[in-house]
């Protein structure tokens, strides 16, 4: 069986376009920034198009980035053949959604998600073809409740395709966003999963919009619970020197970014998932006992949220 592209496409614009005019509506300020682009059919290595969606300078969110991207490439890069080197030499065909959002408010947690389906290609063999994605949680400020809430939407997203994709995804999230280096999770997790073709297209397809469907359900009730809290100045340097964490990650870890620049892809529709703004502290540790700490030591590990 092959991948069916052309019923994956449509899926993944009509939710980018769900999700902005969420967003946009939640932020109720500023507009989303329309670019959509296309690779020259020409360019050698990589062809293609995408919508890049960005939100800037809002009232509840300082940065909130949606791509769309559908490319066509010659040659896997590294960070795709370091996982299945048997592809080595194949061309691919990769589309997806990924979407990072930094709201303003301290207290207001920082969200990610990406859903996308890849094949690669050789004349002669079978397509090799698979889904992936999932959705994670950035705290910088921990509260029990939203960290069920969110686990709870995850496990329910998974709950029509098999009990045991839940535990084994929010598992292979916790493994996933680790940031090595430093020894730490880089938040409260959710679902992570990659490589996934089973029980077929339907079923894989299945899956994958579950998981983008329940985005909005997870992260927008967390949102108005925290938009309107009280912070200063300690807690926005706090979510600063926070937000290091998230650059280091995702230059130095992630997969995607990895592949987007390994792949010759758009650069800045790549990096929109970074920051505005971030500051770094040589050898900071918080204060025992301050809601600082308590962020590493109850929240910055993996825990069952559902038991």
């Amino acid at each position: 069986m092959s991948l069916d592209i052309p019923a994956i496409r449509p899926y993944l614009l009509d939710l980018q376009t769900r999700i902005c005019s969420a967003i946009e509506a939640a932020d109720g300020t500023v507009p989303f920034l329309r670019d959509d682009w296309t690779r020259p059919q020409d360019r050698p290595g990589l062809r293609g198009d995408g919508r890049t969606r960005v939100l800037r300078e809002g009232a509840l969110f300082e940065q909130a980035g949606i791509n769309f991207s559908h490319v066509r490439g010659e040659r896997l890069p590294p960070s795709a053949t370091a996982q299945r080197p048997e592809l080595a030499g194949r061309h691919f065909e990769a589309l997806g959604v990924s979407l990072v959002i930094h709201p303003r408010n301290p207290y207001v947690p920082t969200s990610h998600m990406n859903v996308r389906a890849f094949v690669a290609l050789q004349d002669g063999a079978e397509p090799v073809w698979w889904f992936g994605g999932g959705f994670d949680l950035t705290p910088y400020y921990g509260f029990d409740e939203d960290c069920r809430h969110w686990h709870r939407v995850a496990r329910d997203a998974c709950a029509p395709f098999g009990e045991a994709l839940y535990p084994r995804f929010k598992r292979w999230c916790d493994e996933y966003f680790y940031l090595k280096h430093r020894n730490e999770p880089r938040g409260i997790g959710g679902l992570f999963f990659d490589d996934y073709a089973e029980g077929g297209f339907e079923q894989a397809f299945g899956l994958m919009r579950s998981v983008g469907n329940a985005y909005l359900d997870a992260y927008l009730p967390i949102v108005e619970r925290r938009r309107d809290m009280p912070w200063g100045e300690r807690e926005r340097e706090f979510q600063l020197y926070r937000r290091g964490r998230y650059v280091e990650f995702n230059l130095v870890w992630d997969r995607g970014t990895l592949f987007g620049l390994q792949s010759g892809g758009r650069t800045e529709s790549i990096l929109m998932s970074l920051p505005p703004l971030v500051s770094w502290r040589y050898d900071w540790q918080p204060t025992a006992g301050t809601p600082e700490a308590r962020l590493y030591t109850d929240y910055l590990r993996a825990r069952d949220w559902l038991a």
